[in-house]
């Protein structure tokens, strides 16, 4: 017995693979990122039959054709990792599309299994598939499964193991693609052979056939080894193509396509598939969207729904909010009482439990809304979304395929514009996708999601759902506005056709939802305790240092002592011991409060960050920012939840009253400087205003080019501000302010 089996799970979308791998390893299982890419890496470990097993998610995708990052990483974690045997997972009641990427499977001739999932679903639209008959004519094991509730699963990892346990190697399929192409796939695997060419990673003929298809990074890896060969190939190959389009009107990825797909249904039609008498039945996805997804209805539902996502995070989650800053607030209380006065003190207080602490304090609210999004995900209803945004999307001059770019990124609160970008490279189109990876850091990622919740929270507690919708819809509007406003002037052009199939409705899995939950929540937990941790540090020094001129600090000093003579020895004893008791001691303990309060505003305001605060105020004024907002902006511009632990710092250290405990809520809410209006001004700015550091280094690299990144830092900045200076200066017309 092997000490471990090396097993990928490989599948379309919605094929329910991330299911079956939730089942299998359930809590032992580890997410990270695939070199380069900010793809989810899922790896966990489960045993059966007392062989230790080591599964390894991949990531879901159509085809094995390197036009996203998904489909790169899945191709490139087979051939280099090389598993022991893979299970291939497709969705029986759409098993035509599905068995597409099995057959790019056979054709690099690797140890294969497949699981043939949702067997109830197919049943219940009226669909038998003979499974052992799929089995001969695939040649390879086909095992029935539900991935939901683990029905089949043990028969699957029996055949799995069987696979990969076996000496004899699968011999690749080698289909036909018609005369033209196969006598061109003859002679460039010819060559390929002759010279050698990455034969030690792939087979000749698969590597002809991705010479055929254009395959970028397969043309690349020839041009990096061999260019002068790879000049003779691409040669060969155009003129190929020219013949096909002269002769068919055909490029030979899709001459290839379409064999692959014959091969399918010609599989499928030697009795595979039997249907039922009632065949021209609806089945209940599609009565389902017929409401849902309604040209004027569907809208309509699906603000609804995130209406009530919005509702359920803010009401559930408000209690277990209050817990989190009372934690706090004990914290910050116990180090005021236990440390030593200094500089060390003041970092742990302003820098880590004011700071950090004020991120970490918001968990609970990305912990449920993450919840709700799981199940949005997981039924099935986010691909409807994207449907029905699509219409909408054309008007303003982008893609369908935008819409899912979009949604990751927050277009439901609580994504991450970094693989939005990523995402944005399946568009076809370089100014659609340049359109699209331009503006999706509008969206209400959940790097900013705890800021809206804070201001929200502080200035408009009663009405916290329905300013998150619109701050939610907002951020759709302005987006779309602005890729409308870059694809009239920059990025001019025609829009091209988009086709998008609608996974069926399921009811998500209790283990499923936690998972995913988990993963992100967890994502969050630790980017504040390490990224922003440390900026919360890094910006408390700045905000510290150099500190009050000696002459500044002598001029407190006597102000102290000025007051400590003017009481009793006794109830001067009374305050330094800290036994408080009599009304005197209590008077003296609150002067001497508000002098430190005092010299502390004054260190800020001295500070590093709050000199550069100040000298912006010239120009935030406009949109009635003060200089510790500016200083919390500018922190912003490294990652977004910086902004509240750099707020929780400056109105730490600048806090009228130290010795009342009082949330960052409360702060701001009791600040002179700030009212709705402001808050409101502020939240705009913090929603549009320049990517975090990583989106803009996301950005640069998705382009090639800085110039891009740069353009979208100052884009977005100039659009956030003036709105804000806008709706500053519309609040003191109407005499809000």
């Amino acid at each position: 017995m092997k000490d471990q089996v090396h097993i990928a799970l490989a599948g379309n979308p919605n094929a329910g693979k991330t299911t079956l791998f939730n089942f299998l390893t359930g809590a032992r299982q580890h997410v990270g990122n695939y070199p380069g890419v900010t793809v989810d890496r899922k790896e966990g470990k489960c045993q059966h039959k007392e062989q230790n097993l080591s599964i390894t998610d991949l990531p879901g995708t159509y085809s094995l054709t390197a036009y996203s990052s998904e489909e790169l990483v899945a191709r490139d974690y087979i051939v280099h990792e090389n598993p022991e045997v893979i299970i291939a997972i497709v969705d029986a009641s759409n098993l035509e599309r599905n068995l597409y990427l099995t057959c790019q499977f056979l054709e690099m001739g690797l140890p294969l299994v497949l699981g043939l999932n949702m067997i109830d679903v197919a049943k219940s639209r009226g669909i038998e598939i003979d499974a052992p008959k799929l089995s001969s004519l695939l040649g390879v094991p086909v095992v029935p499964i539900i991935a939901r509730s683990g029905k089949g699963v043990e028969k699957l990892l029996d055949a799995a193991l069987t696979v990969a346990g076996s000496s004899k190697t699968s011999e690749p399929l080698n289909l036909s693609y018609g005369d033209d192409l196969d006598i061109a796939l003859q002679e460039i695997s010819a060559t390929i052979e002759e010279n050698q060419l990455l034969t030690d990673r792939y087979q000749a003929r698969w590597t002809g056939i991705k010479i055929l298809e254009n395959d970028e990074q397969i043309l690349e890896k020839i041009d990096s080894v061999n260019p002068g060969l790879g000049k003779i190939l691409l040669a060969r190959t155009q003129t190929v193509s020219e013949h096909l389009q002269k002769t068919l009107e055909m490029y030979p990825e899709s001459l290839i396509a379409d064999h692959r797909y014959g091969y399918i249904k010609s599989i499928i039609r030697q009795g595979v598939i039997t249907y039922g008498n009632d065949t021209d039945r609806l089945y209940t996805s599609d009565k389902i969207d017929k409401v849902l997804t309604h040209r004027l209805l569907g809208p309509v539902i699906m603000g609804l729904v995130l209406f009530g996502l919005y509702t359920f995070t803010f009401g559930y989650s408000e209690i277990p909010v209050g817990w989190m800053e009372n934690l706090f607030g004990f914290l910050g209380e116990l180090a005021h009482s236990t440390l030593p006065d200094g500089a060390f003190k003041s970092m742990v207080i302003a820098g880590i439990i004011d700071g950090a602490g004020g991120v970490l304090g918001f968990v609970p609210i990305i912990m449920f809304m993450f919840f709700g999004i799981a199940i949005l995900e997981d039924s099935g209803y986010l691909a409807r979304v994207a449907f029905m945004m699509d219409r909408i999307f054309r008007m303003f001059g982008l893609h369908g395929s935008s819409v899912m770019p979009f949604i990751i990124s927050g277009g439901i609160a609580g994504g991450c514009a970094v693989p939005g970008v990523m995402a944005a490279r399946t568009l076809r189109s370089p100014k659609e996708r340049m359109a699209t990876l331009l503006t999706v850091p509008f969206m209400n990622c959940g790097a900013k999601l705890p800021v809206i919740a804070l201001l929200i929270g502080a200035f408009f507690p009663s009405h916290n759902a329905l300013y998150m919708f619109l701050a939610t819809l907002i951020a759709w509007i302005f987006a779309l506005l602005a890729a409308k406003f870059l694809r009239m002037t920059i990025l001019r052009g025609e829009s091209t056709p988009f086709v998008m199939e609608l996974p069926p409705y399921r009811f998500p899995t209790a283990k499923g939802i936690f998972i995913h939950t988990w993963e992100r929540t967890w994502q969050y937990i630790k980017k504040a305790g390490t990224i922003i941790l440390g900026i919360s540090i890094i910006l408390w020094a700045m905000m510290t240092y150099p500190g009050l001129p000696d002459s500044e600090n002598q001029r407190f000093d006597q102000m102290r002592q000025s007051i400590e003579a003017s009481f009793s020895p006794e109830t001067l004893l009374e305050v330094r011991s800290e036994t408080i008791e009599s009304q005197k001691a209590h008077q003296l303990s609150r002067e001497l409060s508000l002098i430190e309060s005092r010299q502390a505003a004054a260190t800020l305001e001295n500070s590093i960050a709050g000199r550069v605060g100040k000298s912006l105020e010239s120009i935030t004024r406009f949109a009635g920012f003060d200089w510790r907002t500016n200083i919390a902006l500018i922190g912003g511009f490294a990652a977004k939840e910086v902004i509240i632990s750099t707020l929780g710092t400056a109105y730490s250290l600048g806090e009228v009253d130290p010795d009342e405990s009082s949330s960052l809520k409360s702060r701001l809410r009791n600040d002179a400087n700030w009212n709705p209006i402001v808050a409101l001004g502020v939240l705009v700015f913090i929603m549009f205003y320049a990517p975090c550091f990583v989106t803009l280094v996301c950005i640069a690299r998705e382009t090639q080019s800085w110039r891009w990144a740069a353009f979208s830092m100052g884009f977005n900045t100039v659009i956030a501000f003036t709105l804000a200076v806008l709706l500053y200066r519309a609040g003191g017309a109407f005499g809000i302010i």
